[in-house]
């Protein structure tokens, strides 16, 4: 088993350095697991690093899902036949700019829970998905053959809350699952004292200032061994923001000092990925910053898994310490396949009925209190009053598309600094529609109950207006034709085919759309927003191709001055 004793780390009783790389099963496909886990290896690195996000493999209340992306012990596996080590942090917060931090949204639907504590109400769903869960690691540990050497308590619990009660409720679950294994947690160095347990490892998360954080640990627990659990390398982007990027020749520097310090290591990231579908997270500051689709975070390996000079500053360094591998023979991945004609359309509101769920309510209800996680939900009520009334667009999170008698009138954004908006209303009996897209729950801080769609009753014209219908467009399933279109107005579906023979990956440029979705023979590649960028290519793994006929969706909310999309060889987040 891995231990600690003497500020340093030991396995099978002989010191031992991390030496760990960050990569998210659930942001790469199965099909390329291996292929990073073998350049994380020829890097020099002896470990690998997960979070386990819960709403991943809990999205519904009991129905629970280990198969394809979310197949967590297949992973494990194939870590251990490569010769790695595992870290595993099923936390189940793992913020990780993942969707509301990895906890499903049906945790909102009550209004009592206190998330992230030590309420029953919380626990009761964290011990149901830890049965279903933990159980499964038991065999994978270090002890029992596998290569699990260590898991981690919560996720930077000190930056958000102070209940130790609810720190030892995951030392107990560990304990009732025989999970026997070295356990950790990890904050931020100003967060230390406030996210440890006394008989636990505490660990650094942080990107530079080696020394401070060192000192800052070695002052709360004098002679613990020093890790940096999270190693941060890149950042993240967000929508209206610009692509980050850090040099190689900066990460390297720090890492060297790292090495100097025998200190051990996992890079955050190493592997970043993509956040597929609607799992793209937000954080909410003085504003909303909805996370992009790409989760490339300027690792070491670019979102598509090609090596960077990052990763070759990074191995040049660890070969000063240690002998490292051969390089890794890269061959190419990506692929241009040209233009694609996506001329068959249909709007949303000719298909409505056939994709989406509808409910009736006297007030308009929360996208989780319809039991809906993600996409859009089109609210629709009748206004009997005639003239300009004015709106308070307050309750609509995050971006609402309002209608008037079918017709298209004006989009609010949770970011607007103007809440009031004016409708006009010509008939005694009016139809208002609002299509409210949920572009990510916040994944950290205060705002992590973070409901969706209309979130209130609507004040307009100085009164409430009652009885509301409410469709849930999850896009879980697309029209079966697009010949019937008998509206112009968005949102649309535009269709098309095309022939793949090599199956390489791509990257698929919608120049001339505006904002949506993306479908791959079914598969949700994820949003779009070329007006806002920085990503203005949608990555597309090769696996979910076909040699014939793939089709593809495009699912645009505003409008669009083509009916084509380039799949090109090259990825554009700047």
């Amino acid at each position: 088993m891995l231990t600690a004793k003497n500020e340093s780390f030991y396995l099978e009783g002989k010191p031992f350095q991390i030496l760990s790389g960050g990569m998210h099963y659930f942001r790469t496909v199965p099909e390329h697991w291996e292929d990073r886990l073998l350049k994380l290896k020829a890097l020099g690195l002896n470990t690998v690093e997960t979070y386990i996000p819960w709403n991943f493999h809990e999205p519904k209340k009991g129905r629970f899902n280990f198969s394809g992306m979310a197949d967590i012990e297949r992973f494990i596996e194939l870590a251990h036949n490569l010769g790695l080590y595992v870290i595993l942090r099923p936390s189940p917060y793992i913020c990780a700019e993942w969707e509301m931090g990895g906890l499903p949204s049906w945790l909102l639907k009550d209004k009592e829970l206190v998330m992230r504590s030590s309420h029953p109400n919380f626990l009761v769903h964290v011990e149901d998905y830890f049965d279903e869960l933990l159980p499964k690691f038991k065999r994978h540990l270090y002890q029992n053959g596998g290569p699990v050497i260590a898991m981690q308590i919560e996720n930077e619990y000190g930056a958000y809350g102070n209940d130790m009660a609810y720190l030892n409720f995951y030392k107990e679950q560990y304990k009732k699952h025989e999970l026997d294994t070295f356990l950790f947690t990890s904050d931020g160095p100003n967060f230390i004292t406030q996210g440890s347990l006394p008989d636990v490892t505490t660990t650094l998360n942080f990107g530079s200032r080696v020394g401070e954080a060192v000192d800052a640990l070695e002052e709360f627990k004098p002679g613990s061994p020093k890790m940096v659990a999270e190693f941060w390398i890149g950042w993240f982007d967000y929508w209206t923001g610009e692509h980050t990027v850090r040099s190689g020749e900066d990460v390297a520097a720090v890492f060297k000092e790292m090495m100097e310090k025998n200190i051990s290591v996992n890079f955050y990231m190493f592997h970043g990925g993509t956040n597929f579908g609607f799992m793209n997270g937000a954080n909410h500051y003085d504003i909303y910053y909805p996370t992009i689709t790409s989760y490339d975070y300027d690792s070491l390996l670019t979102e598509s898994g090609a090596i960077t000079e990052k990763y070759k500053a990074v191995k040049k360094v660890l070969s000063e310490y240690t002998e490292v591998p051969a390089d890794f023979k890269e061959t190419t991945t990506a692929k241009e396949y040209g233009t694609v004609a996506v001329s068959e359309s249909v709007s949303l509101f000719d298909v409505l009925e056939d994709i989406s769920e509808k409910t009736e309510h006297i007030i308009p209800l929360a996208m989780e209190d319809l039991g809906q996680a993600y996409g859009y939900t089109l609210y629709r009520t009748t206004v009997n009053r005639q003239g300009e009334l004015k709106l308070n667009s307050d309750a609509i999170r995050d971006r609402g598309y309002i209608y008037v008698n079918g017709r298209y009138i004006t989009t609010t954004y949770i970011n607007d600094t103007d809440k009031i908006v004016t409708l006009d209303f010509p008939e005694k009996v009016n139809t208002l529609e609002i299509l409210v897209e949920n572009m990510g729950r916040a994944n950290y801080g205060e705002h992590l109950t973070d409901q969706k769609g209309l979130i209130k009753n609507l004040w307009l014209g100085e009164q409430y207006f009652f009885h509301w219908e409410m469709f849930k467009v999850e896009l879980d399933h697309l029209p079966a034709d697009y010949q019937r279109s008998k509206q112009e107005r968005f949102p649309k579906f535009f269709h098309g085919s095309f022939d793949a023979n090599e199956g390489l990956d791509t990257y698929v440029d919608t120049k001339g759309f505006t904002k949506g979705n993306v479908f791959i023979n079914g598969f949700n590649l994820g949003r779009y927003w070329n007006t806002a960028g920085p990503q203005q290519r949608l990555y597309l793994p090769g696996p979910l191709l076909k040699k014939e006929n793939n089709e593809i969706v495009v699912f645009e909310l505003e409008n669009t001055t083509t009916d084509q999309i380039q799949l090109l060889d090259q990825p554009k987040l700047g």
